[in-house]
């Protein structure tokens, strides 16, 4: 007998939970743009012809970058909230 796979515990608290890398990435360049992006990010992914596609492709092979970039997105989430208070 097999036993029956878990689910995984659901992540209340987590905002990156059930977040693609792409939806990530693409509110970033809506809030910040190519160039804002660069500015706050120094890649060469966002400097040089940049696009949706060459960015994920680098992303998903480089760790650290998209580190960084989570960790911006997590910033834009707290400063939306924090400009939405009345």
């Amino acid at each position: 007998m097999t036993d029956p796979v878990p689910t995984p515990p659901a992540q209340p608290r987590n905002p990156l939970h059930g977040v693609t890398l792409e939806a990530l990435l693409t509110a970033l360049v809506e809030a910040y743009g190519w160039d804002g992006l660069d500015q706050r990010i120094p890649l060469r992914c966002f400097a040089f012809e940049p696009s949706i596609k060459s960015s994920l492709k680098f992303l998903r092979k480089t760790p650290w970058a998209r580190e960084k970039v989570e960790g911006l997105y997590l910033f834009m989430l707290r400063e939306q909230r924090r400009n939405a208070r009345p």
